[in-house]
């Protein structure tokens, strides 16, 4: 497992991301809270490098849970936040009087860029994280006088001055980025209040006002305020490329520098200067990607809110005809579990609930499982208990047997295709007889073909080798076959397979040819056959009764 501060190896895709969420480690270490302090004392200087006997000084100074830390643990946790990218080591010049100052003060640390921004970030959130914010509405019709009082000046004879032009994006944007964030902070904060079950009528009273006046006037000045911006952002949508070149040329680029001046380094542009950014906000108030737009979400975000009203109101109807919360006598019986002894807390599981253990369940497992006593019931064999047990406790039978399906039709296409397939033999067979003596002029079937390897491999295995000398035609030592033959009583038909050094059978079949050496092969009928009905319903009967 790796630690927090340990990164990935140089040179992967990850790498730089790695990095950059490593710096969060420090909200979640075990010393959290003297990390945070740490961090304040840093995010409160502008570009200032402070050395431990400065932070321990600033620690005191504030209070809280790290101004008791000594200078060992407390370079110790500057160390580590930057491991973790928080803080620089500073390149600073230290100048000391003596060498002990030089010792205390030669290390010296300065605040990171991201390690503010997260910083940063971590005060906002714990100052309001539970505060419902107010939407900042007014801001909208602020951010629809500005579209349009720029798309006048636009359209205008001459255009519009770049620096002027700047100066209104730059406004727009801010008033826009604060109206935007205010409304997801409180839909946040609605949410968390939605997922309350347990409103009591001064609570239900203070969220049905709030939904019904405030929400309701916020989605109502949206709703009126959206089309017209969209209208606006229409007209000025082809002319913003030319705009935002026009304001670069005017300001030099990023940052003001000049070409080379910063080319390795990556500039963050202020808002409204990218042609993303408005992209973002025409995305807000009009459907551009087919997922519906910033508005549809917040009309759907009121709608539920709306329905969750409804939801409590019909709680609180319950209630009040005797059908209480039991909220908090779960909540009292929650904390008994949690100071009770284990031994207590079985014993106030089965008087709360009847709960007892599951031995009592009954239910045997399968006779062919063998399962120990120490096997966990996480990963032991799972039993398979009955619906009426599992639903309603009961192990009597309940409804009437089902009827005995019917295989008539199945059994029918058995009984046929076994007829097709005696047939075919019947056939096959037919043909090897008259093709016995010629099997070199005449091509036979591939269900022939098939008949005819299978008498092959019978006979082969039931025939016997001697060896001899000067068999066939007098050249020298060698093995006949005896016996070799085999016979299908059921089609009537009998193969005999002899040995001769001359000889070479040629079987062409539709497959393709089989060239057997040295044999000789003599296809006969055999005693009368098995006549074909029987045959036919001999295999039906075994394939009905498989």
């Amino acid at each position: 497992m790796e630690e927090p501060g340990e990164f990935p190896p140089a040179g992967t895709s990850d790498d730089a991301t790695w990095q950059r969420l490593s710096a969060y480690a420090y909200l979640s270490a075990p010393e959290r809270l003297e990390h945070v302090a740490i961090m304040r004392v840093f995010c409160r200087t502008l570009l200032a490098d402070l050395a431990v006997p400065d932070v321990l000084a600033k620690l005191a100074e504030s209070g809280g849970p790290a101004s008791s830390l000594d200078a060992d643990t407390l370079t110790a946790r500057l160390e580590q936040l930057v491991r973790w990218g928080n803080l620089l080591r500073s390149s600073h010049t230290v100048k000391a009087s003596s060498i002990s100052e030089y010792q205390r003060s030669r290390s010296r640390y300065q605040l990171s860029k991201l390690g503010e921004r997260i910083q940063r970030d971590v005060d906002e959130v714990l100052a309001g994280a539970d505060a419902a914010r107010e939407v900042s509405s007014e801001l909208l019709a602020l951010v629809e006088r500005g579209l349009r009082e720029l798309a006048e000046l636009v359209e205008g004879p001459g255009g519009v001055a770049p620096q002027d032009a700047l100066e209104r994006i730059s406004t727009l944007f801010v008033q826009f980025t604060e109206f935007a964030d205010s409304v997801r902070d409180f839909y946040a904060y609605l949410g968390q209040v939605l997922a309350r079950y347990d409103l009591d009528g001064a609570e239900y009273q203070g969220f049905k006002e709030l939904l019904l006046d405030y929400v309701q006037a916020i989605t109502e000045d949206v709703a009126f305020r959206a089309p017209r911006i969209a209208s606006v952002l229409e007209r000025l949508w082809p002319r913003l490329p030319g705009l935002l070149e026009a304001i670069d040329s005017h300001t030099g680029g990023p940052l003001g520098t000049p070409a080379g001046g910063l080319s390795e380094t990556r500039v963050q542009r202020s808002r409204g200067r990218e042609m993303a950014d408005w992209e973002g906000l025409r995305g807000w108030f009009t459907d551009v990607d087919g997922h519906g737009s910033q508005v549809d979400q917040l009309r759907d975000a009121t709608l539920r809110a709306l329905q969750s009203l409804l939801a409590n109101a019909k709680r609180m109807l319950r209630s009040a005809s005797g059908e209480m919360s039991r909220r908090r006598d779960l909540l009292r019986l929650a904390r008994w579990f949690d100071d009770a002894a284990p031994e207590d807390a079985h014993d106030i599981a089965v008087a709360a609930f009847g709960l007892y253990g599951a031995r009592h369940l009954g239910v045997p497992p399968a006779t062919d499982e063998m399962v120990p006593a120490y096997t966990s019931w996480w990963t032991g064999p799972v039993v398979e208990v009955p619906v009426a047990l599992r639903e309603r406790g009961s192990r009597a039978q309940r409804g009437r047997a089902s009827a005995v399906e019917d295989h008539s039709a199945q059994k029918q296409r058995l009984v046929q295709t076994a007829r097709d397939q005696a047939a075919a033999r019947r056939a096959a067979a037919d043909e090897l007889r008259s093709a016995s003596g010629r099997f070199a002029q005449v091509r036979l079937t591939s269900a022939a073909l098939s008949l005819l390897l299978e008498l092959l491999a019978s006979a082969l295995g039931n025939a016997q080798l001697r060896r001899s000398d000067g068999w066939g035609t007098g050249q020298g030592r060698g093995f006949s076959l005896s016996g070799a033959q085999s016979e299908d009583a059921e089609l009537g038909i009998r193969l005999f397979v002899r040995r001769a050094a001359d000889a070479r059978t040629a079987l062409h079949s539709v497959d393709g040819d089989l060239v057997l050496d040295e044999l000789e092969l003599s296809v006969e009928s055999s005693a009368v056959p098995v006549d074909a009905g029987i045959s036919a319903g001999g295999a039906a009967a075994e394939a009905g009764a498989s």
